[in-house]
């Protein structure tokens, strides 16, 4: 497809990297659904796979129900469609239900006419009342007390838009109407540019037609536009450190932090996001000014501002460049010059979905707070090893080893035990038509070790169907083995989950070896007495 695409030409060896990871990735996928499914086939009851299974594979391991449906009927099964495709209509319920909160200010509001927007320029201004809405509906009037929406002619307040968050502030009573006071929370936009102030009106009467005073929150505002231009700085410097193919996904800049999702197909090491912080740190303290133009969408495109894909761009863009280091279009506030942001820290980096990355970074007064905190907590960490700056990587590393070193005797103790109580269990099997059976309870002994004590057993009684259990807390952990001579008549699979359906769980594995679960262990004498008989119906 290169002749109708030639990015896709250029970018050959980086389309090939990310191809190969996305197989690697759903070949992850389908080993672990397939163990998955395969247990659950094993303790299926009937023919039929419930779609709530079926559901539970898709949604939290992401493989497909096709699939699913393709391997029941490799074993003559069928999957309850009908059940997953209610499932499903539950989980978009769900998802609905939780982007609900409370009054539904995106409902567009009936108001002719448009906003004239000042906060390039102003943090306050002089406007008036041109609508009033309360659960959606205009209103004529504001009293103490009531939450709604009010609209203005003209706003030094930032709506929410392009990953940037609303201003807040307050907007107060005019010379006629002193007293009043709206406590705008949010703001956002609606449709072809209404801006609507979002809040509650904390003193006096407020009435459509008044004349206000709107004042935004200049320090909110200020650590939201170094945080914004830092995004800009560090969308740039993400390209220069892993390539030309990061773009923006997503972004969030509020006061806080500054968060950024970007396309690229593997975790960023801790050199690449060193090197990505230094850039940033570097550009701010060249203190280059923050430009902002308006022009024609071609010219700006022409002039190298990078264009968001799947954005909307009007005929006239803005477009905002600091130094020559960072060129794109934006509508955002933004700090004068580089160097007011002060100091650039990259907190954390994450995946968020196949190919997209997000990163988290902080800026001024917020990122210097948050250096102090790492330099309190590593001033614990330096008493509590009894170290100091110089040493306490080493003094860290010696607790690590001797830490391992202590669970590794521990590993070889508990083996023992349960070697030695193996030893003492095989006098307490009970032989059943030339098969020696045991179910047995080993308190104190790790679920890791009771697997190498079925294998012992097995090689000391010859031909024998066996099955240990320990509890640790309110958790029941059980290992069945069957030798392989018996495989055909008994499954140890087959034989765990008859024992942990009685405790709460259940379980599945090889017809040699297998292991299970509970959560009920008080039940857990009666369901290995039950071991025997059960023995007993398959040699009938």
């Amino acid at each position: 497809m290169g002749d109708a695409y030639p990015e896709l030409a250029k970018q050959k060896d980086q389309v090939k990297k990310v191809l190969r990871l996305e197989e690697e990735r759903f070949a992850e996928t389908l080993e672990q659904g397939l163990k998955i499914l395969k247990n659950d086939i094993a303790s299926l009851k009937g023919k039929v796979i419930s779609g709530q299974m079926a559901f539970q594979l898709y949604d939290t391991y992401g493989f497909p129900v096709d699939l699913t449906a393709d391997i029941a009927r490799e074993h003559d099964l069928t999957v309850d469609m009908d059940g997953f495709e209610k499932s499903m209509d539950e989980q978009r319920e769900r998802a609905r239900s939780a982007s609900q909160f409370g009054v539904d200010y995106n409902k567009k509001i009936d108001i002719e006419g448009t906003t004239d927007f000042t906060g390039y320029e102003h943090l306050q201004e002089q406007a008036k009342v041109i609508g009033l809405f309360r659960d959606g509906e205009p209103v004529e009037q504001f009293k103490r007390g009531e939450h709604g929406i009010v609209v203005l002619d003209k706003t030094p307040f930032y709506a929410e838009s392009g990953g940037q968050a609303g201003d807040t502030g307050v907007i107060q009573g005019g010379e006629k109407t002193s007293g009043v006071t709206f406590n705008v929370q949010d703001t956002r936009k609606q449709g072809d540019g209404v801006f609507v102030h979002i809040g509650e009106l904390a003193n006096g009467v407020l009435n459509k037609g008044d004349p206000v005073n709107a004042s935004v929150d200049m320090d909110r505002r200020q650590a939201i536009v170094l945080n914004h231009s830092a995004t800009h700085l560090m969308h740039a410097a993400l390209q220069t450190v892993l390539g030309e193919h990061v773009a923006q996904k997503g972004s969030l800049v509020n006061a806080d932090r500054l968060r950024f999702d970007f396309s690229h197909f593997e975790p960023m090491t801790q050199e690449q996001i060193q090197a990505v912080e230094d850039l940033v740190n570097e550009q701010i303290r060249e203190n280059n000014e923050v430009e902002t133009n308006i022009m024609d969408y071609d010219s700006a495109v022409a002039s190298g501002a990078m264009a968001l894909f799947g954005e909307k761009y009007g005929d006239s863009v803005r477009v905002l460049k600091i130094g020559e280091f960072s060129t794109e279009l934006c509508g955002g506030t933004h700090a004068n010059r580089a160097g007011d942001i002060g100091v650039f820290k990259l907190v954390s980096e994450t995946g968020v979905a196949a190919g997209v990355r997000r990163v988290e970074a902080m800026t001024g007064h917020k990122a210097l707070e948050w250096i102090g905190q790492q330099e309190k907590s590593l001033q614990q960490i330096i008493g509590l090893v009894k170290g100091s700056k110089d040493n306490v990587q080493e003094k860290v590393q010696q607790i690590m080893e001797r830490n391992r070193q202590l669970e590794k005797e521990l590993d070889q103790l508990k083996g023992k035990l349960a070697s030695s109580a193996g030893s003492e269990l095989a006098d307490q099997a009970v032989e059943i038509n030339g098969i020696k059976v045991l179910a047995a309870r080993l308190d104190g002994v790790d679920p890791k070790s009771l697997r190498d004590t079925v294998d012992q057993l097995k090689n000391k009684l010859g031909t024998a169907a066996i099955v240990l259990a320990t509890v640790t807390g309110d958790k029941v952990s059980l290992i069945a083995g069957v030798t392989k001579d018996q495989t055909r008549v008994i499954k140890a699979g087959e034989l765990v989950n008859m024992v942990a359906q009685q405790v709460g769980g259940k379980g599945g594995g090889r017809p040699d070896m297998a292991q299970a679960g509970g959560n009920d262990p008080e039940a857990l004498n009666d369901a290995l007495k039950s071991v025997p008989d059960w023995v007993q119906q398959q040699l009938t």
